[in-house]
């Protein structure tokens, strides 16, 4: 696949720090993380400097670049051959977790305020789909609806580092939601979740906005290790 002007999406200020926009390297790490939200890569998955710059038509450095900024911000792991996708431990998604809930629900309280009538209509609209694909037990697209809605709200927050550090922390758990999305247990936790929110939205309540988010992740949480029991992995990992 080489790199083409149809192939530009956009890129996060974080991922722009230190780029040209419209250069190769950015191109690729925007294309890269798209490709990791999405969990197109399971954990462990290498990615070579070499196959990368391959596989977009470019030389190694653009690519290598891309990877390093990838690494930098916690989305790879280098290693002595190449790049791999974190595999992380039950105690780093508790983490994780922790963190989100310390800043998520007051972002989203603020969104609340912010959101025009037009991101109402795209929040509400990602909803039906997230309805849509729960109803036909499409894991995928129940993961892009989730995306979509969460952008959307995320792009009513009026403060850019606050964005980026949520973005951050919700992206270094991509890889492992998709295979929990699986379980139609999951799936009814995610929806319902969005139900909540979008209905707190739509009222502008911003104390029923920042008490959705946090039940939303504690019961995202608890289906996250239920998943993991289920699974027969060990949640000390």
């Amino acid at each position: 696949m080489r790199v083409t002007e149809e192939t530009r999406t956009r890129v996060t200020p974080a991922a722009n720090a230190g780029m040209v926009p419209s250069s190769l390297r950015s191109q690729i790490y925007a294309d890269l993380r798209r490709r990791l939200q999405r969990a197109e890569f399971g954990p462990r998955h290498r990615l070579v400097d070499t196959e990368v710059a391959a596989r977009y038509g470019t030389s190694r450095m653009p690519a290598r670049e891309a990877l390093m900024a990838l690494a930098s911000q916690g989305f790879l792991q280098q290693t002595t051959r190449g790049f791999a996708v974190p595999d992380h431990s039950s105690r780093d998604i508790r983490d994780i977790f922790a963190v989100r809930r310390l800043i998520e629900p007051e972002a989203a309280a603020a969104a609340a305020r912010n959101l025009d009538e037009d991101g109402l209509a795209a929040l509400l609209a990602a909803r039906d789909l997230a309805r849509e694909a729960c109803g036909n037990g499409d894991a995928e697209g129940l993961m892009e609806a989730n995306i979509a809605f969460r952008g959307i709200w995320l792009d009513a927050v009026d403060n850019s580092r606050l964005v980026e550090t949520i973005e951050g922390f919700r992206d270094h758990i991509q890889t492992v939601r998709i295979s929990t999305l699986r379980r139609a247990a999951t799936r009814v936790v995610v929806l319902d979740g969005i139900e909540a929110l979008s209905a707190a939205f739509a009222e502008r309540d911003e104390a029923a906005v920042r008490a959705g988010m946090h039940a939303f992740m504690d019961a995202a949480e608890a289906e996250f290790f239920d998943a993991v029991k289920a699974d027969g992995r060990d949640e000390g990992q």
